[in-house]
């Protein structure tokens, strides 16, 4: 089986809202290992992330225990830097054993292929953050916040964080229409290259999913096959997704939901 889900925010806010989102992700993960074969986390893992060269953020111990556990069985876990963990580097690589990514990449399990990024600087407009973007992931400036003591630059980048949520609530409350979702209208401008370039139609991503937007999102495109999916957020709910190797399904995590007296039989 085949996992995506987005956005858990860890860190976001401090304290025990954090905590428990993270025991609820620990949860899922237990659950999903029982048949998983890749796990996709498509960005925003954290609030925020830097490492510097002796220190990583404090906390979330229990969420990367369980993706060493994960990957020590063998669950191999694709982790997109997103917009938020833009600095994540080679300490979840080393001590967790899983794979980063930072561009959006075509994979294929076996007929079906996937289009999958965060979502963050894909698509036309927003200008500003992808000016931004040049910025933050930049060498010298990467170095130089480096620099700072890591509580003062800690602190410096959450507030620059709950500045950034607060000044685009409206955008993350409904579905803008065909036309003005940008990363609906990237899936679309995908599909022109193919069709320019004479791509059969079998090349073309079955499916283009995404995070960022903060949606459940199931979008038909243009060519009538391929579809844009948006993997919502964990504040409120607890969206994934799962393919089986021919069907793909939206589900969303009940921690609450009890065993059935035959599984939990079998599970003895």
């Amino acid at each position: 089986m085949i996992y995506f889900a987005s956005d858990f925010h860890l860190g976001m806010p401090e304290g025990e809202i954090s905590f428990q989102r993270e025991l609820k992700i620990c949860a899922w993960l237990d659950k999903i290992s029982e048949d998983a074969s890749d796990v996709f986390l498509l960005g925003d893992t954290f609030d925020f992330w830097f490492e510097y060269k002796k220190v990583v953020p404090r906390g979330y111990v229990r969420f990367l225990g369980k993706l060493a556990q994960m990957t020590d069985s063998g669950i191999r876990i694709h982790i997109c830097v997103g917009n938020h963990d833009l600095w994540i580097e080679d300490y979840l690589v080393k001590e967790c054993g899983v794979r980063i990514f930072r561009e959006p990449e075509i994979v294929q399990f076996g007929d079906t292929r996937f289009y999958i990024h965060h979502g963050d600087g894909l698509g036309p407009g927003d200008e500003k953050y992808k000016f931004l973007k040049k910025i933050f992931t930049n060498k010298l400036a990467n170095y130089l916040f480096g620099q700072l003591h890591p509580d003062f630059a800690f602190k410096l980048a959450s507030g620059f964080s709950k500045k950034s949520r607060l000044n685009q609530p409206k955008r993350e409350e409904h579905y803008l229409g065909n036309d003005r979702e940008f990363l609906l209208l990237h899936c679309e401008q995908i599909i022109a290259e193919y069709k320019k370039n004479k791509i059969t139609e079998e090349s073309v991503p079955d499916y283009f999913i995404f995070g960022h937007r903060h949606l459940k999102l199931d979008i038909e495109l243009s060519n009538g096959h391929s579809r844009y999916i948006n993997l919502g957020e964990w504040f409120h709910g607890s969206a994934y997704v799962k393919f089986d190797g021919e069907q793909l399904e939206f589900l969303e995590f009940d921690e609450t939901k009890k065993a059935s007296p035959e599984e939990e039989a079998f599970n003895l």
